[in-house]
């Protein structure tokens, strides 16, 4: 489909859903949060800029004491990071893992671990996930780049787990090719003021600056690859941009007194791209659909396209603090949403950033609007990094991709309120006043902090 229908296709009228990131973002995955992503990262290894690292997040608000059975993966689903190079809204490239479960408590004790752990194969670990980690390509057999990886467990807490980076450490398995993988628990880099939905930050901008997801774990699943694995035809020099999400794909339980069996075929029942998207854009009766939904098909839903180009937000800022709201339709959304920026795509925002239009080798007859976070991986790594990305002038940030570091709460905001790159929305210059996670990053992969151990309570 080329811009031009697809583009008519998402002024038309109808009904349908929209972006995503999140915590428990709509009604049914937030009952199900073994499958729940929450964030995804794409950006350019900074110590390994020939790489790109791909992080996505599962099941929130881990309360670190959360035991005995803490938080394991779900056994037999399908944990995806996708990879859309020519803009089809398909997928040319999935990493899956797969994991299974080795319970060795039995009748005998309650326990995760009997003893303290400073290796994973020690006897005192009762509980043990693994994963295959599969490449799938279409018109290609699946190919496995991890037959039996060992995933690094729930932190119980420091005497149990005196040591977990070593753990950590040794679930990161290597890749034939180049790269490395791990599946481990981390603290959740996500940060914000949550009160965002008591009336926008208590009506007044009085609740702000408390990051609330200080304090929980996420379940992580990072990889790191050349940037030839990702680019179309392997040209990374040609073909620069990809577009990336996370969705969780899961078999119908079949439940009897004690037991769950899985069955028939696999439903996708999580997405994320966008930060944000699913959560505050696309209103709550179109959230479990959009979460359904490929990226390939966000054209075909009118409905989710006019709340990107009329988006809630905006109207709910006037409302509440009387700013006005900037005039529709939002096309500058819909570039930064849907098609990624460039002059192909015929926005408002008339330069080339990161949309897939800009790859030479593509055809464009087949670039359909999708919902992706969109990496320009020629985009030099920044120094110093800004957390207000591309808004402050700084290329390599969201939505030019998203690092841990990048503040998507403010970004989103100013952006939803009209913000250009420097030209801030001074109103909302403080934001949520939370402009980093509480634990600091790591400077090699995975880069994800460490799980909190303590509990979130403990400071009250």
């Amino acid at each position: 489909m080329s811009l031009a229908l697809s583009s008519t296709a998402l002024l038309g009228a109808g009904a349908g859903t929209s972006t995503a990131s999140s915590h428990r973002e709509a009604p049914l995955i937030a009952a199900d949060p073994q499958v729940d992503n929450t964030d995804v990262y794409a950006f350019t290894s900074p110590d390994k800029p020939d790489t790109v690292t791909l992080t996505a997040n599962w099941l929130p608000f881990q309360e670190p004491n959360g035991g005995p059975n803490f938080y394991p993966w779900a056994d037999g689903a399908h944990y995806d990071i996708n990879v859309d190079s020519q803009g089809t809204g398909r997928p040319d490239l999935t990493y899956r893992w797969t994991f299974h479960t080795e319970d060795q408590r039995g009748t005998n004790t309650f326990l995760y671990n009997n003893g303290p752990v400073n290796s994973l194969t020690d006897p005192t670990l009762l509980f043990h996930q693994y994963y295959t980690l599969q490449e799938l390509r279409p018109d290609c057999e699946p190919k496995t780049l991890v037959a039996h990886g060992t995933a690094a467990p729930s932190d119980t807490g420091k005497a149990s787990m005196p040591d977990y980076g070593k753990l950590r450490d040794q679930a990161t398995v290597q890749l034939p090719g180049g790269g490395q993988t791990v599946a481990t628990q981390a603290a959740d880099p996500f940060f914000l003021d949550l009160r965002v939905f008591d009336l926008l930050y208590g009506g007044n901008l009085a609740e702000v600056g408390q990051n609330t997801l200080a304090g929980y774990n996420v379940n992580t699943l990072s990889i790191q690859v050349p940037k030839s694995e990702l680019a179309y035809k392997g040209d990374a020099a040609r073909n620069p941009v990809i577009g990336v999400w996370s969705s969780t794909e899961k078999q119908s339980m079949k439940l009897s007194p004690g037991k769950e069996e899985p069955v028939g075929k696999y439903v996708q029942v999580s997405r994320l791209g966008n930060p944000l998207v699913n959560e505050v854009v696309v209103p709550a009766g179109l959230k479990d659909a959009f979460n359904a939904l490929p990226p390939a098909e966000d054209h075909n839903q009118p409905a989710v396209v006019a709340k990107v180009l009329d988006p809630e937000v905006p109207h709910l800022v006037q409302a509440v603090y009387g700013l006005p709201a900037p005039a529709t339709p939002r096309t500058d959304l819909q570039e930064i949403f849907l098609t990624g920026i460039a002059k192909a795509a015929n926005g408002p925002l008339a330069v080339d950033l990161n949309s897939q239009l800009m790859n030479q080798d593509i055809d464009p007859n087949r670039f359909v609007p999708a919902e992706e976070l969109r990496l320009n991986m020629s985009t030099p790594v920044t120094a110093k990094p800004d957390r207000l990305g591309v808004l402050n002038g700084d290329f390599q940030g969201f939505p030019n991709g998203r690092r841990l570091t990048d503040d998507v709460v403010d970004i989103a905001l100013q952006v939803m309120e009209g913000a250009t790159p420097g030209h801030l929305i001074p109103a909302l210059a403080a934001g949520d006043k939370v402009d980093h996670a509480d634990k600091p990053f790591g400077t090699v992969f995975p880069y994800v902090a460490l799980p909190y151990a303590k509990a979130v309570n403990q400071a009250h």
